[in-house]
């Protein structure tokens, strides 16, 4: 492939167009972050279920984790109405009159979950936006769990999905009381959890969740899980 008459350009060329993500760290305090952290250890029995794909089946291939789609965290909440201006325009995204959505997330020894983006066919045009807040006890008595955020960045000769193996990344760590924005669109996975000790309350605990365009055939009826 030539360019009036420069050389070929070489195989080894990479378009690169970084996903942006806005991190903020001590994020609800140290008294309200470790309130919430006693409420999610807590989330034990019945109330954590097998962590499903699309809301609706299990795919131990692509996420292992347990969930509690219940847990209630209002002033986390209040917290992200309070950037919600400074989110907006950093990630170039309208949220006003939107509807949270969210839920807890519980990774534990072996637990991950594979590249996927926050988007299906019945929920798409609806998530706006996606944030991940992290809860866990310090020092933290985990590794690994890290938020692997993939660049639209593929080698020039690939085609337009091209292979994970060629794409770019940024790893995200997990750091208790911080939290992270980004579009739903973004590809990114949840890297694979060492806790050898295995104890519920030694888990990386995450809140999940959207910020969601209203749907007018639901009015305030079914989320945007």
């Amino acid at each position: 492939m030539t360019a009036r008459g420069l050389s070929p350009v070489s195989t080894e060329a990479i378009w690169r167009l970084p996903a942006t993500v806005c991190r903020i760290t001590g994020f609800l305090g140290e008294r309200a972050a470790g309130l919430l952290l006693e409420r999610a250890i807590a989330s034990t029995g019945d109330r954590l279920k097998p962590s499903l794909v699309r809301d609706r089946e299990l795919a131990p291939d692509l996420r292992k984790s347990r969930s509690c789609p219940d847990f209630q965290a209002p002033e986390l909440l209040a917290a992200i109405d309070d950037v919600r201006e400074a989110l907006e325009h950093t990630l170039g995204v309208d949220c006003r009159y939107t509807e949270p959505s969210y839920g807890l997330n519980v990774h534990n020894d072996g637990d991950y979950y594979g590249p996927h983006q926050d988007t299906s066919a019945a929920y798409a045009p609806r998530r706006l936006l996606t944030f991940v807040y992290y809860l866990h006890r310090t020092p933290r008595p985990f590794g690994g769990g890290e938020l692997r955020v993939f660049d639209a960045a593929l080698p020039l000769h690939t085609e337009t999905t091209g292979a994970w193996e060629e794409r770019t990344w940024r790893d995200w760590e997990p750091e208790h009381d911080s939290i992270v924005f980004f579009l739903p669109t973004a590809w990114h996975e949840v890297r694979p959890v060492v806790c050898p000790g295995r104890q519920h309350g030694d888990s990386r605990f995450a809140i999940n969740g959207w910020l969601c365009a209203p749907d007018p055939a639901h009015r305030g009826g079914e989320e945007c899980r």
